[in-house]
């Protein structure tokens, strides 16, 4: 099985919803994928919450199946969006320096893009 982790920079809604589709279509083809949060992402976690936010429908269906592996402790509470990552029940990482790794990701056979 090809296996994917999405670490998503950017904090640009153009550009976050881009992964969001991207790892939806790959799970609907079998693929095994992640995203990690990282960066000034962290800043859309809060945002992506709210009902009225035209990705609302596509962040809660990512997050439904579960494609989120988690947020960056580091940049989500630089941005002050780790409470509403918490609260969402993101899974916060930070096992490098308060940031995810990674290394952690290669040694379990993940394929790494970056956004």
């Amino acid at each position: 099985m090809k296996r994917f982790a999405l670490f998503v920079f950017n904090g640009d809604p153009m550009c976050f919803i881009h992964v969001l589709l991207n790892a939806l279509d790959m799970k609907e083809r079998g693929y095994e994928v992640k995203i990690v949060i990282e960066g000034a992402a962290t800043k859309l976690v809060s945002e992506l919450a709210k009902s009225e936010n035209l990705m609302y429908g596509l962040w809660e269906k990512v997050k439904f199946f579960g494609l989120i592996d988690g947020v960056c402790r580091a940049c989500s509470n630089k941005m002050g969006t780790l409470k509403s990552a918490e609260e969402q029940g993101l899974a916060i990482l930070g096992e490098m320096a308060g940031h995810p790794s990674m290394a952690r990701y290669r040694e379990d056979d993940f394929e790494i893009i970056t956004f």
